[in-house]
């Protein structure tokens, strides 16, 4: 495929923390040597600028562990308080980028791992004008801590990073091959969508990403590609205007 013909050239990459372990749970070794070996095959195949953003919920999802902020009667012995579990979740994606980091400098990649969440000691802040410099330098950003803030979703520091780092697309990467009109896992006769607007999705209340994430990507017009996972090392098909996965714009 012709460099010249490239549709998308800086791209942000969500992939979620279950896709880091086995049967989506703790860190398996094998797998994030898979997903690094794919991103490897993406880069060389396209050197587009590729920033990473990485979800923990193969550790720990802030959201579902959490009490209603709002009430102190309702809180049981198995509930955290919801923004210290938001912050949990937050230090935990720290986990799968460094296994990424390293599964990637392992084969010869390039990578640099910054935070929004502040970590010092083991990785560096994360900055716009520094993670652009990265770019230019080739390299590819691993993005954790989320957005740094509780009650942010993963999907929505990879819309907030597409925008502040003038990202041309999202790939969101999930168990599925795109968006469907219904569950495909129980419904067979489930139809997907091979390209859909922002104003289509939301009337049919599709779910692309997080309403927050969603309304990011739309306000700010990034167009968002929704693909399997299993087949991120066939994801340079969309960055040259192929049909892939389902297209959101």
């Amino acid at each position: 495929m012709p460099q010249s013909k490239l549709k998308y050239k800086r791209v942000i990459l969500k992939i979620s923390g279950e896709a880091f372990g086995e049967n989506g749970k703790g860190i398996s070794l094998s797998l994030c040597e898979k997903i690094a070996g794919q991103i490897a095959k993406l880069k060389k195949e396209t050197k587009i600028d590729l920033g990473i953003v990485v979800g923990a919920g193969n550790i720990f999802r802030g959201r579902f562990a959490a009490s209603n902020p709002n009430s102190k009667t309702n809180k049981t012995k198995d509930e955290f308080n919801m923004t210290i579990a938001h912050q949990m979740g937050m230090v935990a994606t720290l986990l799968n980028g460094l296994a990424l980091e390293e599964c990637l400098e392992n084969i010869g990649v390039k990578t640099r791992l910054m935070t929004a969440l502040p970590m010092d000691a083991v990785v560096e802040p994360y900055f716009v004008k520094k993670a652009l410099s990265y770019f230019e330098k080739g390299r590819v950003l691993i993005l954790v801590g989320g957005t740094g803030n509780p009650y942010f979703t993963t999907d929505s520091a990879a819309a907030l990073r597409a925008c502040e780092l003038d990202g041309d697309l999202v790939l969101k990467a999930t168990n599925v091959d795109g968006i469907y009109d219904k569950d495909p896992h129980l419904y067979p006769n489930a139809k997907l969508y091979k390209k859909i607007s922002f104003e289509e999705a939301l009337e049919k209340n599709l779910e692309v990403m997080d309403g927050t994430a969603f309304t990011i990507c739309s306000e700010n017009k990034k167009p968002i590609i929704v693909f399997n996972l299993e087949k991120l090392s066939q994801v340079s098909k969309a960055l040259y205007g192929e049909n892939f996965g389902t297209l959101v714009e």
